[in-house]
């Protein structure tokens, strides 16, 4: 049986259906400071979650009653908490719908713990709210039809409220704030992710994200007007005075 999580030290939520896998996670991420909650299939991790509402899910995609996909969708559906998704599949695709679903990010087994602690502390840094300077970070950026609130973590879209997830809110912003400029895929990696480029990565884990942004407020995704793909550098947020590329 799981003990309440100490409300004091962040709370991760690991399922994966081998045991000797949770007991290794388990306590090494304990040893760091996190409390530890544990799921061996899909219908326990999702009842641990509505339970206890982790900070993070390492989710494996290989899962008894209920795959990790199907998990990972669920929780999104009703939580913006961050999953990194755990897969020993060697096709790329199968890593990229774990993304497209929702997740924040993928670690590919086998893999070391140490670049596990790393990924885990990279992702809760981010998602911890930052320290707002009324010169430095405006309150409402608008672009546009776009008003993007940094206060109450919302879009609009003209009078429709757009529903982002955290990692795509932070994403809008800072292509928001550097409109009309290019951003390449290294600065988004590691001002969004927390990664340092030459330690880390596959890109695609940003374009999978800049695609799931594009489908919420572009009113043709295939044919983007505020998103723009710089080939070989990266990406631009129009501002209206830009030309096309």
């Amino acid at each position: 049986m799981s003990k309440p999580p100490d409300q004091s030290r962040p709370t991760i939520l690991i399922v994966d259906d081998e045991t000797s896998i949770r007991s290794v996670l388990a306590t090494r991420l304990g040893m760091v400071g996190y409390e530890v909650l544990t799921a061996g299939d899909g219908e326990t991790a999702l009842d641990i979650f509505h339970n206890s509402a982790p900070d993070l899910v390492i989710l494996d995609v290989m899962l008894p009653k209920g795959d990790g996909y199907s998990v990972c969708k669920a929780i999104r559906s009703v939580s913006d908490a961050p999953i990194i998704m755990v897969t020993a599949l060697a096709n790329l695709a199968d890593r990229i719908t774990g993304l497209e679903l929702g997740a924040d990010d993928y670690i590919v087994k086998p893999f070391s713990v140490k670049e596990l602690e790393a990924r885990i502390s990279s992702i809760l840094r981010r998602f911890q709210p930052s320290p707002r300077s009324a010169l430095t970070s405006p309150k409402v950026m608008c672009v546009r039809e776009l008003q993007i609130n940094d206060d109450k973590r919302q879009v609009y879209k003209g009078e429709q409220l757009i529903c982002l997830t955290e990692i795509e809110f932070k994403l809008l912003k800072l292509l928001a704030h550097r409109s009309g400029a290019v951003v390449s895929r290294d600065i988004l990696l590691e001002e969004i992710w927390g990664y340092r480029p030459r330690d880390f990565f596959d890109t695609r884990v940003i374009d999978v994200h800049v695609s799931r942004l594009r489908n919420k407020i572009e009113t043709d995704p295939k044919n983007p007007e505020y998103i723009l793909t710089v080939r070989g550098e990266g990406y631009t947020l129009l501002d209206g005075d830009s030309e096309d590329e």
